[in-house]
């Protein structure tokens, strides 16, 4: 068998002002793209059945809408590659699916119509994807198969890409054809703060998926919480169960929607929350060390610009903290000139900066830079010849060089790149365990930084993923949705659509049955 690797993956924030350009994505072809997945190695089980076939894949750190010349870009070479590659028998469409492009409404049904027009009728396409991602109707139709994680946070983003690859490779080696799909949309829409599988109701929930999937008829099922920080009607929660019995997978996907409706209220965030000064202060009176608090409002891995200091002014604004007394380490302001100023002035220097809010100047008081005044106490270059471990998220090529400029008992961690701090080696040579509060630009604790706390805040803070829905100001999503409507929402109809795509060799578009579960 032939089967093809390729895709385009970002979140992206529509109420963030960053906008996501072709350098912003780390782009692989060949056998560096090959080299993504162990599933493709000679020494695999899939070897002898299988012809990896790379295309092109372009991942990029969450942020603001790709740029349209940037989307266009990568799409003409994705199609283009496809068409190239000669005949296929199937796709493994990396993506993510809440990419926001300007200038579109609905950028993977884009994406996946051109895909499916350029790899033709006949070929299978099976999707990995984020559980954060939308799935609209007009992106499921030229599907064949589609998961998504199970786990928030993602700690089966790997094995979501590789059941989506056995699972094609399964279907077309049994020569059953195409499945059906019963895909649904419920009208809720959270942040995924309020969605983490470590607490229910979504850990059982995203529990009993293996379960269903395991169902005679049924060959895989999955459910999104979809993508808050966007404004387009596709934002909403969805399911899609696959399977070779209609009958079944609409029940089944009947009773998932169901579920995740009745269970909308029960929804809460991962951890205790409170504004950015309640956070602080409850930070420094506690006698757990080191606490951490989420600067959740301008989390780069979710959508946010990355540059905000307004956190920084709230640590500087306590006096414990402004004197030395209590220390806190805040790492991942994004801002290139703060970062060669500091370079320029050397270790030990005393420099005065205006830090943060140059991609988000304008949009509001919190985006204001902050006056920064104290010493240069460490530098790290990571382009620099070192013994140490590799340092970063593999995903991503990193925040480039960075800064550490301490004031008080406070320590801002200047960056040149919007880049995430989820493990302990992306702190480079700062040690958080050596501080009394760690403030991150995240949601929810990835499980390096949960196991490193000893006790956790979620601050609800102002930024483009602000977690307080309702103040971003959506405007072009389908309504009624909660949580932006509920007195008197009536019962939603969560009936299943059924598709098959039954493709004809002559269009190479999508003809999809139009079936609804009575019953189911």
């Amino acid at each position: 068998m032939r089967i093809a690797i390729g895709g385009m993956a970002i979140e992206s924030s529509q109420f963030c002002p960053h906008r996501t350009s072709y350098d912003d994505f780390r782009v692989t072809r060949g056998a560096e793209l090959l080299a993504r997945y162990t599933w493709t190695r000679p020494d695999s089980d899939l070897a002898r059945q299988v012809e990896w076939v790379p295309l092109v894949h372009a991942v990029a750190l969450p942020g603001g809408p790709v740029e349209r010349e940037t989307y266009d870009r990568i799409k003409a070479e994705l199609v283009a590659r496809v068409r190239d590659a000669g005949p296929l028998d199937g796709l493994v469409y990396d993506i993510h699916g809440a990419m926001s492009v300007t200038g579109l409404d609905d950028a993977e049904a884009d994406l996946t119509e051109a895909v499916r027009d350029a790899i033709g009728p006949d070929a299978l396409i099976s999707a990995a994807m984020d559980l954060h991602g939308n799935v609209s109707r007009r992106f499921a139709e030229p599907l064949d198969l589609l998961t998504a994680h199970r786990l928030a946070p993602h700690e089966d983003a790997w094995e979501t890409r590789e059941r989506a690859a056995r699972k094609l490779v399964e279907r077309l080696a049994s020569g059953t054809g195409r499945p059906y799909r019963a895909w649904v949309q419920v009208p809720v829409l959270l942040p995924g703060e309020k969605t983490s599988t470590r607490l229910e109701p979504a850990k059982s929930l995203y529990g009993r998926l293996a379960a269903v999937e395991a169902l005679d008829g049924i060959v895989d099922a999955a459910v999104w919480v979809g993508y808050a920080w966007a404004d387009e009607e596709r934002c909403r929660a969805a399911v899609v169960v696959t399977g070779d019995d209609p009958d079944l997978a609409l029940a089944q996907a009947r009773g998932l929607a169901q579920e995740y409706w009745d269970a909308r209220r029960a929804f809460v965030f991962v951890g205790p929350t409170g504004d950015a000064d309640t956070c602080v202060a409850r930070a420094v009176a506690s006698p757990a060390r080191p606490f951490l608090i989420s600067d959740s409002g301008d989390n780069p891995t979710a959508g946010g610009a990355g540059d905000l200091a307004y956190m920084l002014g709230r640590l500087l604004a306590n006096e414990d903290l402004a004197s030395g007394r209590v220390t806190a380490l805040h790492p991942g302001i994004t801002d290139p000139a703060a970062v060669a100023t500091c370079f320029e002035a050397g270790p030990g220097a005393r420099v005065t900066l205006k830090v943060g809010g140059h991609v988000s100047a304008g949009t509001g008081p919190h985006a204001e830079p902050y006056g920064l005044t104290g010493t240069v106490t460490a530098l790290d270059d990571p382009s620099a010849p070192s013994p140490g471990a590799p340092r970063g998220n593999p995903a991503y090529d990193g925040g480039g060089r960075t800064a550490a400029v301490t004031s008080g008992g406070v320590t801002a961690v200047l960056t040149e790149r919007r880049t995430p701090f989820h493990t302990r080696a992306d702190f480079g040579p700062l040690d958080p365990a050596g501080y009394d509060i760690v403030v991150v630009k995240i949601g929810y604790l990835e499980p390096e930084l949960h196991a490193l706390a000893a006790d956790w805040l979620l601050a609800l803070t102002p930024g483009g993923v602000d977690q307080d829905l309702p103040r971003l100001g959506h405007h072009r999503i389908a309504r009624p949705l909660y949580p932006f409507d509920d007195a008197g929402f009536e019962e939603p109809d969560l009936t299943p659509v059924l598709l098959r795509a039954d493709r004809g060799a002559d269009t190479g578009r999508a003809g999809t049955a139009d079936m609804r579960g009575a019953g189911a």
